[in-house]
């Protein structure tokens, strides 16, 4: 694990993110807009990981959420792992330390929270989602909620830093709605898009 650049990450968190400007570079066409939360919204956070591959290399943990739940607007998409507060969370930070430890196995002793990037409203679910940045200095066993996740997926950080894993595509969501020019990041093959790609699009900032 290369530790002085956690420690940049932690000092470039510290200063002003680029927060609706960086989301935008990510966001699909006709959600180019400042949509603020409402009073009512629910809170989640997620977290995003950084941990040693077996070489020594920092890598980001990515999961695929399942597919289980019909009702699930984000299922089978690709995320960092996290969810909503619950009652018994004394912040949001304990949020997606819990929610990391329950999905994919990660003691929250283990992580070292470096910071935390800009909220980010998502109106399809009506969820104003904190992210935190944290790493681990061993990578971690994966002990999977196999309920909630059907894959974790990690990757070399650099490679989010070369324009050309940014792409587009066309997406079907349902039988009635097709979107186009859809922004993603090119992830191993596989499409991370959506809120989470607008929240890497931050994470990027910070780490350039």
């Amino acid at each position: 694990m290369d530790i002085s650049l956690m420690q940049n990450i932690e000092k470039a968190l510290r200063e002003p993110l680029p927060g609706h400007k960086a989301h935008m570079e990510m966001a699909v066409v006709g959600h180019h807009r400042k949509a603020k939360a409402p009073e009512g919204a629910n809170k989640a956070s997620v977290l995003a990981l950084f941990i040693p591959d077996k070489n020594g290399h920092t890598e980001l943990v990515f999961i695929r959420r399942s597919s289980h739940y019909h009702d699930d607007r984000h299922k089978g998409q690709i995320g960092f792992p996290g969810g909503k507060k619950e009652r018994e969370d004394s912040d949001m930070r304990e949020t997606a330390l819990r929610e990391t430890n329950e999905e994919i196995g990660v003691d929250p002793a283990e992580v070292e929270v470096l910071g935390k990037l800009s909220n980010l409203y998502i109106p399809v679910s009506n969820f104003l989602v904190h992210p935190f940045v944290g790493f681990v200095r061993s990578r971690p066993k994966f002990s999977l909620q196999v309920t909630e996740i059907a894959e974790v997926i990690t990757c070399n950080y650099k490679r989010f830093l070369n324009d050309d894993c940014r792409k587009t595509t066309k997406m079907k969501l349902t039988c009635d709605i097709h979107l186009e020019n859809v922004p993603y990041f090119d992830l191993k093959g596989k499409i991370l898009w959506g809120a989470t790609a607008m929240m890497m699009a931050e994470l990027v900032h910070v780490l350039k």
